[in-house]
């Protein structure tokens, strides 16, 4: 017996560290601020010796303008544009200061504009998201340009080789380069199209559309009037300036991501700071930046391979951060035209959004964009379950309630074979007393006997642990789904509970908000988590006491330790673990009473 109280002693246990631990370590010892180093005078990759950053596809220059090397591969594109200073003006001031124009971008969930020199996306807001539950909150903005704060951008474009692969010395299209525009608005289902000509032989267009959602298609063209044989490769980038603010837990991955040849790569914004780029080649997949709820994504052509890379780049102590992708190369002859597909996804990461992407455009595993975590097979079906349950219902926290009860139906042949295990565990106290009052100086002749009962009761006292074995993969499997799940985020229940993705805002601490006293995390206890403790209290009085009175003491500790680690938990989750509490109780009463067991102890 004590055996298997250590069994299910070193589980809770584990799961307590695994869980608690990010919040209890973060609520006393904070994050220290990221340190950003300065990389060496002779620059790191794209950079040239002044450390300013190259122009996507061109080789770097020695101070007399001649060149200092060539990229590692044709094509292959480089940290763009150089990294501004600290911001000194707002996004509205550096947009309304944009050189050259911009085409408005107006759509039912999507505003901001695309920069005409250089035709950067780089001014994105997100129209159906608020920061936070404030009804002055403002919306969140996605892009961002250079020299506002937090930039973040998206470009395309071409490099070119000639056909042997040699360096060409006429202009591409770059970050300065001035497009003209066709319209000055991009609509769902009304594109602009941007043209340049390089005035040596080279007309670039570019068709931008978008649709009702946050997916960007865009289509390059280039046309040849000139008398010589080419080899363009089109990229894309995403680029990203100084290191954004993440929950920081681990069971989260936020930052670089990508598929490649249809396993996930995720790489934080640390590994990076060792290894400056990551490259991997691929024939289809997708490459982007990741945060908790918003995805930046490039998906490129599926049928054709490419060159992708992770890429971390530092000036003036200020950090940028690059995934960008380059096709194989295109063989342009004169009067010859040269055209790829390609899209950009920037916005909120709704799984449903994402599935019909994928299987829209092909789009490999692009559903992994949301960290559905280890319990993937189970995470992604309770996900589609909830998502059901709240269209019948029009609320996600009756939602998760109906979840839970389908739950403890759909294990109610294992768990009542258990808690009958347990029952007849409870009413056998008396008998397993007097067995240790009689051997109390000979333990192995008392386990001798202990199990002697067991076998003539037809108990089994491991079949006690499976309810909560069983738990533990469904109970972190449902968190991660209320963790990541853009859908659950700012989804309201009833009373004081508006967030179900967020912890119970109320806190005993501070007599729920008579006491004006801002307490540590770790002594934030609201009213559910409180409700949640005491139902497992009252379970846990419902199942035969530990022999020994280290491990009964130990397991009496555990309602108030759960209570203390679940209530910085997602509301949701707490709601869930509660309800589920108080359905086993309710079945263990009823089967103690049939079995005759002494409910009260």
């Amino acid at each position: 017996m004590a055996e298997q109280r250590n069994l299910i002693l070193a589980v809770l246990l584990s799961i307590l560290v695994l869980l608690g631990f990010e919040f209890v370590w973060r609520a006393v010892f904070p994050p220290p601020p990221v340190e950003q180093t300065e990389m060496a005078d002779a620059g790191g990759p794209g950079t040239d010796g002044s450390g300013a950053a190259i122009a996507p596809g061109t080789a770097p220059q020695a101070p007399g303008g001649t060149e200092a090397g060539l990229p590692p591969a044709p094509g292959t594109p480089s940290v763009p544009g150089a990294i501004p200073p600290a911001e000194t003006a707002s996004r509205a001031e550096v947009l309304a200061a944009t050189e050259g124009g911009r085409v408005t971008i107006d759509t039912a969930e999507l505003q901001g504009s695309i920069r005409l020199k250089g035709a950067r996306l780089d001014d994105l807001i997100l129209t159906e998201y608020r920061e936070s539950l404030d009804e002055d909150s403002p919306p969140i903005h996605l892009f961002s340009p250079a020299g506002a704060p937090d930039p973040y951008y998206a470009e395309f474009g071409w490099v070119a080789t000639t056909a042997s692969g040699a360096t060409i010395n006429m202009p591409m299209p770059g970050p300065d380069t001035p497009w003209a525009a066709s319209s000055d608005t991009l609509r769902v289902g009304q594109p602009v199209t941007l043209t340049w000509d390089n005035g040596a032989g080279l007309r670039f267009t570019r068709t931008v559309a978008v649709d009702e959602h946050f997916l960007f298609t865009v289509t390059q063209r280039v046309e040849n009037t000139g008398d010589e044989t080419l080899a363009l490769f089109p990229y894309g980038l995403v680029s990203r300036t100084d290191r954004p603010a993440t929950t920081g837990i681990w069971i989260l991955h936020e930052g670089p991501l990508g598929v490649f040849d249809g396993t996930l790569t995720e790489v934080n914004y640390g590994d990076l700071e060792d290894e400056q780029t990551q490259t991997h080649t691929t024939t289809g997949g997708w490459i982007g930046i990741t945060d908790k709820y918003w995805l930046a994504a490039l998906a490129f052509d599926q049928e054709r391979e490419a060159n992708a890379r992770f890429v971390r780049h530092v000036t003036d102590g200020r950090e940028r951060f690059q995934v960008d992708y380059r096709l194989s190369g295109q063989t342009l002859a004169p009067g010859g035209i040269a055209e790829t597909t390609n899209r950009l996804f920037a916005g909120a990461k709704k799984v449903q959004l994402l599935d019909g992407y994928a299987d829209e455009y092909g789009i490999t595993n692009f559903d992994l964009a949301i960290d559905f975590g280890w319990f993937y097979f189970m995470t992604k079906p309770f996900f589609y379950s909830l998502l059901w349950l709240e269209d019948l219902l029009g609320n996600y926290g009756l939602a998760i309630i109906a979840f839970v009860i389908l739950l403890k139906l759909a294990f109610f042949p294992l768990a009542n074979k258990a808690y009958t295990s347990m029952s007849k565990m409870k009413k056998m106290q008396p008998e397993l007393k007097k067995i240790q009052e009689r051997f109390k100086d000979d333990k192995p002749r008392a386990q001798q006997e202990i199990m002697g009962l067991y076998q003539r009761e037809g108990v089994n006292p491991l079949s006690g642990c499976m309810p909560i074995l069983i738990q533990i993969p469904v109970f972190f499997a449902l968190y991660k789904v209320l963790f990541v799940s853009i859908e659950m985020r700012h989804a309201p229940f009833y009373g004081w509970i508006q967030d179900l993705s967020a912890p119970d805002p109320t806190n005993i601490f501070t007599l729920f908000g008579l006491i004006p006293w801002n307490t540590p995390d770790i002594l934030h206890i609201g009213i559910w988590p409180l409700i949640m403790g005491a139902s497992m209290f009252l379970q846990q009085k419902l199942n035969p006491a530990p022999p020994d009175p280290t491990q009964a003491r130990i397991m009496a500790m555990l309602p108030i330790l759960f209570t203390f680690i679940l209530a910085r938990f997602a509301a949701g989750l707490v709601i869930y673990w509660t309800l589920n509490n108080i359905l086993s109780m309710a079945q263990q009463w009823f089967i103690m009473k049939r079995v005759g067991a002494k409910v009260n102890p």
